[in-house]
């Protein structure tokens, strides 16, 4: 196995400042994205990806570290996508808490750790009382927390922002144009994941969990996206895994290449859904190579993101419960 210790140094000097690194800083070597058709497919060798990215176990007896309080509480249940933020030595986790009723408000909760492992859930959630907030990714760019979620409607996205990650402004809906500039999108544009590099904002989201779109924008508060091609750079299958549906929950660069974390299911219409967390490459954003030994966590173990602790990465599932991972034989 490839040694984490080392690559992560290669990359910052201190481990928690790989965070920044991952999520938000630009790198000066990246080049810009060409406007072309993204084609994924599938790696001819695992290889290809780093060992420290792609091979997991559970933490043991740990799991979940976090869960909703449950009935009688604001979050019965935990829904979609959590994010968490590793600052200042301590770990930021804003989740979506709900009463179990599919229909009914998705209400955004928060929690904080020492250790990434016990968890304490704060005080006076739920923190946006007025506003559906679901599937949620969380940004900092400057002194500004940018939170990208799904709302009301149909799912399409929104946006928020907040300069201590607590007290939180609704900014609406984004409106997602075709690549014509023009042209309204198809909605919805669900599952929300952000990337900033270079000045540009990149916005990948799903339509219906039947692939990953990308948008770009150069001022997010502005509300508009325009996408950089009107043909998912994500699309499902070939592989049984992801044959019906998938969705990115985070994109981070990691020694010069871009890797996306996604969930996917080849459940067909069976119900409830059975989801994976999956990984795909890119060198451009565009064109995505995904793993040849995907799954690289089964058990209806999704919405999944790669997390900085000390000198390795902990790879969490959100949904509908968190559960933390490290790498295998560490």
């Amino acid at each position: 196995m490839h040694n984490p210790v080392t690559k992560l140094n290669r990359i910052c000097r201190h481990p928690l400042s790989l965070l920044l690194g991952l999520s938000l800083l630009a790198a000066s070597s990246w080049p810009p994205v060409e406007q072309t058709r993204g084609e994924d497919k599938t790696s001819n060798t695992a290889a290809e990806f780093p060992d420290e990215l792609v091979h997991w176990e559970p933490i043991v007896g740990k799991n979940p570290v976090f869960t909703a309080q449950g009935e009688g509480h604001w979050d019965v249940k935990i829904r979609e996508r959590g994010w968490i933020l590793a600052e200042g030595g301590e770990y930021r986790l804003w989740y979506t808490g709900y009463d179990g009723k599919r229909e009914d408000r998705k209400y955004l909760g928060y929690a904080t750790s020492h250790d990434g492992l016990r968890w304490t859930e704060w005080p006076t959630n739920p923190l946006v009382h007025n506003h559906w907030v679901e599937d949620v990714n969380v940004t900092k760019q400057g002194d500004l927390y940018y939170m990208f979620a799904e709302g009301e409607h149909d799912n399409h996205a929104e946006l928020l922002t907040s300069k201590d990650g607590i007290k939180w402004d609704w900014h609406g809906e984004i409106e997602v144009r075709a690549a014509d500039g023009k042209t309204p999108a198809k909605k919805p544009c669900g599952t929300p994941t952000a990337w900033f590099e270079n000045g540009t904002w990149y916005l990948f989201y799903e339509w219906l969990d039947r692939g990953d779109w990308l948008a770009t924008s150069k001022d997010p508060i502005s509300g508009v996206w325009t996408n950089l091609q009107d043909e998912p750079v994500l699309s499902t299958g070939p592989g049984e895994y992801d044959k019906d549906l998938l969705a990115i929950d985070q994109v981070m660069k990691y020694e010069g290449v871009y890797y996306a974390i996604y969930h996917g299911s080849g459940s067909g219409t069976a119900m409830p859904r059975t989801w994976n967390t999956d990984i795909a490459k890119s060198t451009d954003l565009v064109h995505w190579t995904k793993y040849a030994k995907n799954p690289i966590v089964e058990d209806n173990k999704s919405s999944g993101e790669l997390v900085p602790v000390h000198n390795y990465f902990r790879l969490y599932t959100m949904h509908d419960r968190v559960d933390v991972f490290e790498p295998s034989g560490k």
